[in-house]
């Protein structure tokens, strides 16, 4: 499948916060508030599309993709590429995964400058970390908040 990179717009962000996970990943699941769209349209975040112009999904660097609540324990003091994605419920469970994995990676090599990229995974998403892990990234730090526990995953270069 060919994917192409775009800039997120008001129109898609809009889409994603709409978007529905079935259990358990209804975790992802986000509101259409005002912070929430400013959140998408801070710059940092990229569209995903199919080649019939179609949202396959999403991604975000820097502080956008870290847990909020994993800095009070250190966790993102380690120089690295803060890297999150969102693929669309549709798309989810279907074998599509490492391509739109590989295609973000891909995206974000001019931008790496030979730093490594770290993710932070819902420890219970085990369909994420088996994807992560074929993408070549290892578990490094874990941490809990009051809601669920998370796992950073770096891929060193």
């Amino acid at each position: 499948m060919k994917l192409l990179k775009a800039k997120m717009n008001k129109k898609t962000a809009e889409e994603i916060l709409k978007w529905k996970y079935d259990p358990p990943y209804d975790f992802y699941n986000n509101e259409l508030t005002e912070g929430a769209l400013e959140e998408l349209l801070n710059g940092t975040y990229s569209i995903v599309l199919t080649e019939k112009k179609e949202t396959f999904g999403f991604f975000c660097m820097g502080a956008s993709a870290q847990v909020p609540a994993g800095s009070s324990f250190g966790i993102y003091e380690e120089n690295c590429i803060d890297l999150g994605l969102g693929m669309y419920p549709g798309f989810t469970g279907k074998g599509n995964s490492v391509d739109f994995g590989s295609f973000v990676l891909r995206s974000i090599e001019e931008k790496r400058k030979g730093l490594p990229i770290r993710l932070t995974v819902a420890a219970f998403n085990k369909r994420a970390i088996h994807l992560y892990a074929k993408l070549g990234f290892v578990p490094d730090e874990r941490f809990s908040t009051h809601f669920t526990d998370f796992i950073t995953m770096v891929k060193k270069y």
